[in-house]
């Protein structure tokens, strides 16, 4: 007798499904594409053409109770650490129009210069020792630089600002909520950015936090509460996301050297690969949503008012968009349309700054490094419940 398959369990607290997410998905894309946990007590959908559908479907799938599963971080006080995120229009088109009268694509694009020099200062001492953490020394370091320089975080600070950002997201195995520590460094950085914001209304600078602070559509204006929460958002969503792009593009171009080469003999390819990372394993794994009304999907039914979870990373790998899901192809053709940054009316403010330091970051590292490996003892992962990557990532490198 063949054994029974047993049904598909989908636990994203669970230490072993941080490991390796991608079978798991790819069971409940064939099993169980609306998948219910009740004793988590949420839905969640993991095909492409339901994931983006749900971006899109604001109406219904509404971001006003957050975009976390941790309970404490669920509800209407949700917006006070995530901002817009956890916004339906017009409140949300509102402090979006408002925030991005500071946050402009012109004032990231002339972060480009500053961005190469900050990379070089981390990269070039890194490659000299030869061995050395991608993370601590770069990939953790640079994002934050970026971030407290354009909303004016002085340089001391940043190393504490950047710790605390790390706790925010950690979870320890079993802890099925937002745990003590975290709390207690949501906190600290609220205080923080409180302040900064109290010093900005005395006395303006040259930083997006000032601008945040002058910012005015038609006689409207950011509140102190409003400011306080986007730079939160900021500091959490934006460092974290950044630095486990560059270590997941590092890790999975050395499992396979020549897709490596690749982008060796063409550097042009360095934007590809940063898409191919963000398809193939992205930093942001889920984000959850709000029913607004009884949701049919694949035979079954989302009670109003239940908790759903788009699952970013399982609709990146769903063969019936992208060929040859599973395999990791800088080169690739046909990554138009990823769910990595959402769709509709939330599309990640950030996703162009994203892709800014990332290119640059690697861009300058495989213009100095012929070749690279991966110390296999050297890896330490990150436990969070949407974000996937790396907290120790240590490398060997080739200098040229």
């Amino acid at each position: 007798m063949t054994a029974a398959v047993q049904p598909v369990l989908f636990d994203p607290y669970d230490y072993g499904f941080h490991e390796d997410p991608y079978p798991t998905y790819r069971r409940l894309r064939e099993e169980a594409p609306l998948y219910h946990n009740p004793e988590r007590g949420f839905w969640a959908l993991s095909r492409y053409a339901d994931v983006t559908g749900g971006f899109r479907d604001s109406a219904r799938l509404s971001s006003a109770n957050g975009v976390s599963l941790d309970p404490a971080a669920w509800g209407r006080h949700a917006h006070r650490v995530m901002s817009f995120l956890a916004m339906d229009d017009p409140q949300h088109a509102r402090l979006r129009r408002l925030v991005f009268k500071g946050f402009t694509p012109k004032r990231v694009a002339q972060l480009e210069s500053r961005i190469r020099e900050l990379t070089l200062s981390y990269l070039e001492p890194a490659l000299d020792r030869g061995v050395f953490d991608w993370i601590e020394q770069v990939a953790g370091t640079l994002p934050m630089d970026v971030i407290s320089e354009l909303i004016g975080v002085p340089a001391a600070d940043r190393a504490e600002i950047r710790g605390l950002a790390d706790l925010v997201v950690h979870r320890e195995d079993g802890v099925l909520d937002v745990p003590p520590a975290a709390v207690r460094a949501s906190i600290q950085l609220l205080g923080y950015y409180a302040e900064m914001v109290a010093e900005r209304r005395r006395a303006g600078r040259e930083d997006l936090t000032s601008a945040l602070v002058e910012a005015d559509v038609d006689g409207d204006r950011l509140t102190d509460e409003e400011i306080i929460g986007f730079l939160f958002l900021m500091v959490v969503a934006g460092n974290e996301t950044t630095t486990k792009l560059l270590g997941n593009a590092l890790y999975w171009a050395a499992g396979d050297p020549g897709e490596y080469a690749k982008v060796r003999a063409d550097p042009g390819l360095v934007s590809s690969w940063v898409e191919e990372t963000l398809r193939y394993d992205t930093s942001s794994q889920m984000v959850a949503r709000t029913a607004t009304a009884d949701l049919a999907y694949h035979g079954g039914m989302i009670p109003a008012g239940s908790k759903v979870l788009l699952l970013i990373g399982s609709a990146n790998r769903d063969p019936a968009v992208f060929a040859d899901a599973d395999s990791f192809c800088i080169d690739r053709a046909g990554t138009a349309g990823l769910a990595s940054f959402g769709a509709g009316v939330h599309f990640c403010l950030g996703a162009h700054l994203a892709r800014l330091e990332a290119g640059v970051a690697l861009g300058e590292f495989v213009s100095r490094v012929p070749s690279y490996d991966i110390v296999p003892d050297g890896i330490e992962r990150v436990h969070s419940t949407n974000v996937r990557g790396f907290a120790r990532l240590l490398i060997t490198v080739e200098n040229s």
